[in-house]
């Protein structure tokens, strides 16, 4: 099965595409890319693989790889020093949401001096960034959960601040993505699990956002039917190169559907991962069941909706939470934040941070600082 698609930006589809990388970066004038992934990967045969197709084509191809679970912006710095003493020409995007956001947030700062906080998604913050000065990226996802290869933002934690802060800017859209399946077949059966939650956690939140946009919601709909079907397929069996693909095709969904915004999930989780360092997916599929029964008063029409086209057996919100229980059940995910190492001692603040997070913005209920605070403390198992 390949395909090549142009929404919402250009995408290859297939089996087997990774030996596609050096044309991809010489249809976007990149003669000299830097490569930018995490440590966990930097050394894998998916990587050096890349690079030796790289090489053989004759690119003049670089390696940055002093990239967190998340990504802080003392990697962005890195990275940049590492872009202009190798002189480089353009980005190459490879791993999980990690190692993206990392390397798009170095191809923002690449031609710029400055601040990466200039460029928080605040008001029109982006138009301060020059257009022209950003290089093309190519992406490849390893992981099928944040999408962020498809998106126009990266997640960077601002360590100052022990937040995770949203930069924005549309260059950040990578020109070409690559989705590989074969690349994805030795992540682990944990974290394909918890990555795949976080796409279910991107389609569903963007489903019960209540802004106006069909498109999205039309895209959130399928993204999460996809999971539902082949992510447990996928769990179970590493070698379903079809489960593995349409995994990946629902992580770029989720990420193209929450244009239409996400929610509480989101505003918790981004400021429990840059406290804890805890890992983005595993903390929305957590989260995942407690939000949804915050929410249950405002979302009982899409959840209807939504229950009809998965075919469960009983329809609403009680439908869908059963269903979400029952796949955290299957896949082995932790039922508490306590049970992955977060304690109540962020309690005071977590309202706060929650409240403050762009997330909460288009969340089907605009809580207090009180009410997340108390989903926090639910979710904490106490």
């Amino acid at each position: 099965m390949k395909a090549n698609w142009n929404y919402p930006t250009t995408v290859w589809v297939g089996e087997g595409r990774l030996v596609e990388l050096a044309n991809a970066c010489k249809a976007l004038g990149i003669d000299a890319p830097l490569l930018v992934t995490d440590t966990g990967l930097v050394d894998s045969p998916i990587v050096t693989g890349a690079l030796l197709g790289c090489t053989d084509a004759g690119l003049r191809c670089g390696v940055f790889s002093a990239v967190k679970s998340n990504p802080s912006g003392t990697n962005v710095d890195q990275g940049v020093l590492a872009y202009r003493e190798g002189r480089h020409d353009g980005v190459i995007a490879m791993g999980g949401g990690s190692g993206i956001d990392a390397a798009k947030a170095v191809a923002l700062m690449a031609g710029h001096n400055g601040s990466l906080w200039d460029f928080e998604d605040v008001g029109d913050n982006w138009r301060r960034a020059n257009a022209e000065a950003i290089p093309p990226i190519v992406a490849i996802p390893t992981t099928a959960g944040t999408g962020t290869e498809v998106g126009r933002a990266t997640v960077i934690v601002n360590e100052a601040r022990q937040s995770k802060t949203i930069i924005f800017h549309p260059k950040l859209l990578p020109s070409i993505v690559i989705l590989d399946p074969k690349v994805t077949v030795s992540l682990p059966m944990h974290l394909t699990a918890a990555t795949g939650m976080d796409a279910l956690s991107h389609s569903l939140e963007a489903f019960c956002s209540p802004l106006y946009h069909p498109m999205a919601e039309g895209i959130a709909l399928e993204g999460i039917r996809l999971v539902k079907e082949f992510l447990f397929k996928a769990v179970a069996d590493g070698g379903d190169l079809e489960a593995r693909t349409q995994m990946l095709v629902a992580s770029t969904m989720g990420a193209t559907a929450f244009q239409r915004g996400l929610g509480a999930m989101h505003a918790l989780a981004h400021p429990l991962g840059a406290i804890f360092d805890a890992h983005h997916g595993t903390l929305n599929a957590i989260l995942m069941p407690y939000v949804l029964k915050a929410n249950r008063r405002a979302i009982t029409g899409p959840m209807r909706r939504l229950s009809r086209h998965l075919g469960l057996g009983e329809t609403g919100v009680d439908g869908v939470l059963e269903w979400v229980l029952q796949l955290r059940e299957a896949l082995t995910i932790p039922v508490s934040l306590a049970a992955i190492g977060i304690d109540d001692r962020v309690t005071d603040r977590i309202g706060e941070l929650a409240v403050s997070d762009p997330s909460a913005a288009t969340n089907p209920i605009v809580f207090s600082p009180e009410q997340y605070r108390k989903i926090f403390l639910e979710a904490l198992g106490q």
